[in-house]
């Protein structure tokens, strides 16, 4: 009888990891043992697996995309673990078993979860999961300078502890748009590298404009009221450099928001990378928006403030594992769509950071009496996360932070209308074109 081998391919990069607290092994081994406790602990971003015989376990954080496909070979399955879905598919080409492949088959391991396969031959069985990170809700008071004085501080933290991280020579970029998150981000980092007596010269603030966007006058208002003008710098770029294609190539996904939202991204990171080759280090505000529920609602037909407010997590995890809505392909909520911003850095060899991602802020997020506070209503939700950060930031830094309108990404580099001159498509087709990368 032939012996029965089980292979493991890991294409995720170990120098990827970017691990504060302790080393790649050590993280290693507390997934490996199944460890939510120790795996909660872990302190920055990753995607690990770790594997004893048939038993393989695989987490990552919520700023890492992580994916697995399972082939089978007559001597025993084959499990391909990659960041990315093209990198799963030349591996299966490598071996002979492209035949096999189809992207949907793939999977994303879900944020906040240990997900553990048994490499046991056919049927496969399901994965299981055990969560590592389970925030307490309601935990806060409902005084919003109380909670902004959390949020803000639990922000600094983790931005101290990213700055401590890089060496001193290196420039950092804000990926800014005069928003709440950006303008919160580019504040407290603006804050915490004086206080660590890091030099600010090494800070800049960039914003996109592909023409008469809204976004560069806010920037521009937003830092010139404060006396930190200086710090601005425009990337211009031309709308017709813009291509919904090569956005879904690099991102591996086809959500009309998120392709938008990438699109500008690749605009942005593109115009930095060709005016500095070397700039390697970004911070963004990515996560702001789903920590505090600050989408517009009635945008979504599945959704009312009632699942919204009622919802742990929902719109950082969609509607949860196990869930008959939950996609073993993509996640959900954040989990999914943060390829949007880490696919566009990635392409331009930027390491990125999205402070407002990490498991300390979104636990103070989670603390928060929404439901208290706000009575069901969606006007009280929406001027909710103003008014938490500016607090915070005032409280922080003793600044206080101008708030506008919540815009989208992509309806601040170029308006809405021109937009969508370029960007014209909508879901159906751009899930054609993705899976056409594949036919």
């Amino acid at each position: 009888m032939e012996a029965y081998i089980e292979r493991v391919v890991d294409l995720t990069d170990p120098n990827d990891n970017q691990i504060l607290n302790q080393s790649v092994e050590d993280a290693r081994a507390a997934i490996l043992a199944n460890d939510a406790e120790r795996v909660r602990r872990i302190s920055g971003s990753f995607a690990l697996l770790a594997r004893d015989g048939k038993t393989v376990r695989m987490a990552r954080s919520l700023d890492r995309p992580m994916r697995y496909f399972l082939a089978k070979r007559a001597e025993g399955p084959a499990l391909i673990v990659a960041p990315r879905i093209d990198a799963i598919y030349q591996q299966l080409v490598t071996e002979g078993l492209a035949d096999q492949f189809h992207p949907g088959y793939t999977r994303m391991v879900p944020a906040h979860y240990i997900t553990e396969l048994q490499l046991i031959g056919c049927p496969d069985p399901d994965p299981t999961y055990t969560r590592f990170f389970t925030p307490v809700s309601n935990a806060l008071s409902t005084d919003t300078n109380e909670i902004g004085r959390a949020y803000i501080a639990a922000l600094a933290d983790e931005i101290a502890a990213w700055l401590q991280s890089i060496p001193e020579s290196q420039p950092i970029g804000v990926c800014f748009s005069g928003g709440i998150d950006s303008g919160s981000v580019f504040l407290v980092t603006y804050h915490v590298m004086r206080k660590l007596g890091m030099s600010p010269a090494r800070l800049k603030a960039f914003t996109l404009d592909l023409g008469d966007g809204p976004d560069l006058q806010q920037a521009r208002a937003f830092l010139d009221s404060l006396g930190l003008g200086l710090f601005l710098e425009t990337i211009e770029a031309d709308p017709a450099s813009l291509h919904a294609e090569e956005t879904i190539r690099i991102t591996e996904d086809y959500k009309a928001l998120d392709v938008e939202s990438a699109t500008m991204a690749l605009a942005l990171l593109g115009g930095i990378r060709r005016r500095y080759p070397e700039w390697k280090y970004l911070i963004d505000g990515d996560g702001g928006d789903e920590n505090l529920k600050d989408y517009p609602i009635e945008e979504n037909p599945e959704l009312t403030i009632r699942s919204v407010v009622h919802n742990q997590m929902l719109y950082q995890e969609g509607w949860g594992v196990g869930r008959i809505k939950h996609s073993l392909t993509y996640s959900g909520g954040l989990s999914r769509s943060y390829t949007r911003t880490y696919a566009p850095a990635r392409h331009y060899g930027f390491a990125g950071f999205s402070p407002y991602t990490r498991p300390n802020v979104i636990a103070v997020a989670e603390a928060v009496p929404f439901i208290a506070i706000t009575n069901y209503s969606v006007p009280r939700l929406y001027e909710l996360k103003g008014e938490i950060v500016a607090a915070g930031v005032r409280a922080l830094t003793g600044l206080e932070m101008p708030v506008y309108e919540k815009r989208r990404f992509q309806h601040g580099a170029i308006p809405k209308e021109a937009m969508r001159q370029h960007l014209p498509l909508r879901e159906a087709e751009y899930r054609r074109r993705f899976l056409s990368i594949y036919q």
